[in-house]
């Protein structure tokens, strides 16, 4: 009973914490869409930004406000992560393969709680059991960032989704379901019929897009990168269903004609796509879909990778990664970014350092506005099934008050945002301050 109420009491302190006022004086303020900066004050209500103002704003001393003096220092929205892996990143996979789900959900807890003190507010999870997490984190009882779920990957027999034993094939027409299906990692399915099942059993629970695997892996074993997977048919089924709730399928793809098997059946987004080629690049554009980039290089922040082809197709991918950002910005294609990163604790610590890679591409604010108000318009595709529907990625009146105040100007050395603990002195998200190292 004592543990009980003591939970009560954290819970309705959290609560109280979310209704604070807060007011953040003499900042620089960058909002996410525009390179000039404003130097002015923020007033935080609750989760919101109520007002800001170049004029001093006043507050109801009777009332309980907090006053934060910014010093002059860089205002920003929290970062957004397109392409993420809650409950995939920090486990290696042959102990997401062995273990069960109650210690996975333990461990990404506790990464959830590292990538909030890395500014990052808000990721696209595209593929994994993150379900149970996100309420957790909504309802306050770990710290993390929001999450936007696709539940499991909708993957073909053999396709990237598949991690089967061989000795599990030939399978039993009354076969039990995978150790990948059961946990909610990924789901086989073959044929329309299927898809559509795989596609309505995520929508129940709670997905805000649809994932499916449109071709070959590199941390797959049984795909090739070049194989497409799925036909028109069977993604036009996942994208009636996810159309039906108002949301939208991403697809993994890497080459041509996984692409455009995707695109010709409905689907609006692509994650990856490191192999296209000119004329899909344009088929991207006239469609107005989106692509979702990960700057995938052969350097320190690669995936790592246990077997000599999967090394092989790490190193394909990634001498296709200039060409794909050289026609996305060519084409002009609306551009999303993320980082994919999978099966390795060590590896996550580097999230925004592999933000600050994209200066081989864009500019700090291209770079700084794709990893906000840019990948918050992606998040926005789902519709009605956005579990937030304030404006994320901005610092504008009526936006989630989710803020980093940085030591330095990114938009000057976009490097600053690879060393989060050093130089993000307030972390704030939904209101509440989960870092404030200024004095």
């Amino acid at each position: 009973m004592k543990h009980f109420m003591l939970c009560c009491l954290l819970l309705a302190g959290l609560s109280l914490a979310a209704q604070k006022t807060i007011l953040i004086n003499n900042v620089r303020i960058f909002d996410g869409v525009n390179e000039k900066l404003t130097t002015g004050n923020v007033l935080i209500q609750g989760d919101s930004i109520t007002r800001i103002s170049t004029s001093p704003i006043p507050v109801n001393k009777s009332a309980q406000t907090q006053i934060i003096d910014g010093k002059g220092k860089f205002l920003m929205p929290g970062l957004i992560d397109a392409h993420w892996h809650a409950m995939l990143c920090a486990v290696p996979m042959n102990v997401l393969m062995t273990a069960d789900l109650g210690y996975i959900n333990l461990v990404a807890g506790n990464e959830a709680g590292k990538t909030l003190l890395r500014g990052f507010t808000t990721v696209r999870d595209l593929a994994g059991p993150s379900f149970g997490l996100k309420r957790a984190i909504d309802q306050g009882l770990v710290s993390g960032p929001r999450i936007y779920p696709s539940g499991a990957m909708i993957s073909q027999t053999s396709g990237h989704g598949d991690f089967r034993m061989p000795w599990e094939v030939p399978s039993s027409p009354n076969a039990g379901l995978s150790h990948g299906d059961v946990m909610g990692a990924g789901a086989i399915a073959d044929g329309a019929d299927a898809v559509l099942l795989r596609s309505r059993e995520q929508l129940m629970l709670g997905a805000t897009q649809l994932k499916l695997a449109a071709g070959g892996g590199v941390s797959s074993a049984y795909d090739p990168i070049d194989v497409s997977q799925f036909t028109e048919v069977e993604f036009r089924a996942a994208v009636e269903a996810a159309e039906n709730w108002g949301t939208y399928v991403t697809v993994h793809a890497y080459t041509p004609r996984a692409i455009q098997t995707a695109l010709r059946a409905g689907v609006k987004c692509i994650d990856h796509a490191q192999l296209i080629d000119e004329e899909t690049a344009k088929m991207i554009s006239d469609k107005g879909a989106w692509l979702s980039l990960q700057p995938f290089l052969d350097n320190e922040y690669s995936n790592p990778q246990a077997t000599a082809d999967g090394r092989a197709k790490q190193q394909q991918v990634a001498a296709g990664t200039d060409r794909a950002y050289r026609l996305a910005k060519q084409y002009k294609i609306k551009t999303a970014w993320g980082t994919d990163m999978l099966f390795d604790p060590k590896m996550t610590v580097n999230q925004g350092a592999i933000l600050a890679t994209m200066a081989r591409w864009y500019t700090p604010f291209e770079i700084l506005k794709m990893a906000t108000s840019d990948n918050a318009d992606l998040l926005a595709m789902c519709g009605p099934r956005n579990p937030y529907p304030k404006p994320l990625g901005q610092i504008r009146e009526g936006a989630y008050a989710d803020l980093l105040l940085v030591e330095g100007n990114p938009l000057q050395d976009i490097k600053l945002v690879a060393d989060p603990g050093k130089n993000f002195l307030l972390i704030m998200k939904n209101g509440v301050i989960f870092k404030n190292t200024l004095k």
